[in-house]
């Protein structure tokens, strides 16, 4: 599982880090990281798809939310015993702490 999860936020933080570093031109004298890199690979990818270079930052990202969520939901599905018992536990902590606490209606 700690693979599985590298290899799935390695390339997604390498992706991030290049689209930030290279939106705000940040290229420390490295041609990718300058904005006319950044605008050309944008370019690039909208002819091959036939959409506008503009609409494809946002398509990465929603891509990006719903791969996050499916890999979250693979790994609370892989320990749903463990995330039951910490709820369980954690409501009946809960209920105690309610049923400790001195009535306020016995006020003076």
């Amino acid at each position: 599982m700690k693979w599985f999860l590298i290899l799935w936020a390695g390339p997604i933080a390498l992706l991030g880090s290049w689209y930030g570093l290279s939106y705000y031109d940040m290229s420390f004298g490295i041609f990718m990281l300058t904005r006319d890199a950044h605008d050309l690979v944008f370019q690039i990818y909208g002819h091959i798809l036939g959409i506008p270079p503009e609409d494809l930052p946002p398509l990465v990202l929603r891509a990006i939310v719903v791969d996050s969520f499916l890999v979250l939901g693979l790994i609370a599905f892989r320990r749903r015993k463990k995330i039951f018992a910490w709820w369980q536990a954690r409501r009946q902590s809960a209920s105690a702490a309610l049923a400790r606490d001195e009535s306020l209606s016995s006020a003076p």
